[in-house]
């Protein structure tokens, strides 16, 4: 499993998860949105939908019929009712989740320490390729 751990200061996270999502969909994978916050939920799910000019990036929420059909689904718990292989932690809480083929997990610099302990807490476990970036001048940076 990849497990990448993004420290976003300059962009909204809505902005990182569309970011994120549309390599994902772009590549033929299915994602997994996770947020406890059902007003979080809802945030997303808009600035999902209002990605870019051009396009779109459709989602849907856990418990909406046809959940298992979209190739985004949000929802509160890491549940993958898309079969999605990819999973994002847009809350900034990182919970250990196995069978995705990457995990993202997405925090601000206040959560920063929990992050540290949850990469901290990866450390000699087989089969986990982790990596770290940040946000530096407006662009991603690899730290890690």
């Amino acid at each position: 499993m990849k497990l990448d751990f993004w420290q976003y200061t300059h962009d909204p996270v809505g902005k990182v998860v569309a970011l994120i999502a549309k390599r994902a969909v772009d590549s033929g994978e299915r994602v997994l949105v996770v947020a406890a916050d059902p007003q979080q939920r809802a945030s997303l799910s808009r600035a999902l939908w209002q990605a870019g000019p051009e396009s779109f990036l459709a989602n849907g929420e856990a418990d909406a019929p046809g959940a298992d059909r979209q190739p985004i689904l949000i929802a509160p718990e890491p549940v993958p009712t898309n079969a999605a292989t990819h999973l994002i932690l847009a809350d900034g809480t990182f919970r250990d989740v196995p069978g995705f083929a990457r995990v993202f997990l997405l925090f601000p610099p206040d959560l920063a320490p929990a992050a540290r302990q949850a990469w901290r807490a990866q450390d000699g476990r087989e089969g986990v390729e982790r990596s770290y970036f940040a946000q530096e001048d407006g662009r991603w940076v690899k730290k890690g």
